[in-house]
């Protein structure tokens, strides 16, 4: 973990979406193995449930995770194409702000990647991402935009601090707008 990433507090909630292991009938690996990764790059792990696949089921876990938290919320589950894997429709009714660009990062670590349907947007002040059910997919996927997810969050966060060295500029020089 970077210098820059170190120096702000991380939170994350993973929810896996599975009609099979919300009642018991499959052990949930995706979401441990999500937890886990977040972990280890400095992710605090504060709520972690398994919920039905459906919309209204995800829409309403993801509000209610997002009321009042200031974070990272990954999905995995329900990206697919079968008829249950709603988890992308769930999510577009909840964001205000879709950002494409993590998802199309995620889809690209793969040649399977096509087949995920997953968005990622904003949430008040929480970034939502949809990962595949696949725990190999998922991590890879998650692997993907790790490298951006701290400064993405700071940025929701409102802060204004430098853009990580890597990238050059501040927030604060881009975000006042137009002098002239």
């Amino acid at each position: 973990m970077s210098v820059y990433a170190q120096a702000v507090a991380h939170y994350a909630k993973v929810v896996t979406v599975s009609d099979s292991a919300s009642v018991g009938e499959r052990v949930d690996t995706g979401g441990p193995a999500v937890s886990a990764q977040l972990a280890r790059a400095g992710f605090e792990i504060v709520d972690e449930r398994v919920v039905a696949d459906g919309v209204e089921s995800v829409a309403s876990t993801l509000r209610d995770l997002a009321a009042g938290f200031a974070g990272l919320i990954v999905t995995t589950g329900g990206t697919g194409f079968a008829p249950r894997d709603l988890t992308p429709e769930a999510t577009l009714s909840v964001i205000e702000r879709e950002a494409p660009g993590f998802a199309e990062v995620m889809r690209a670590t793969s040649p399977y990647g096509a087949l995920s349907r997953g968005r990622c947007g904003t949430f008040g002040s929480s970034l939502v991402l949809n990962v595949p059910g696949s725990p190999k997919a998922a991590l890879e996927c998650l692997a993907a935009v790790m490298p951006m997810l701290v400064h993405a969050l700071a940025l929701l966060a409102g802060t204004s601090d430098a853009h990580p060295p890597e990238t050059g500029g501040t927030t604060a020089i881009s975000s006042v707008g137009p002098t002239a």
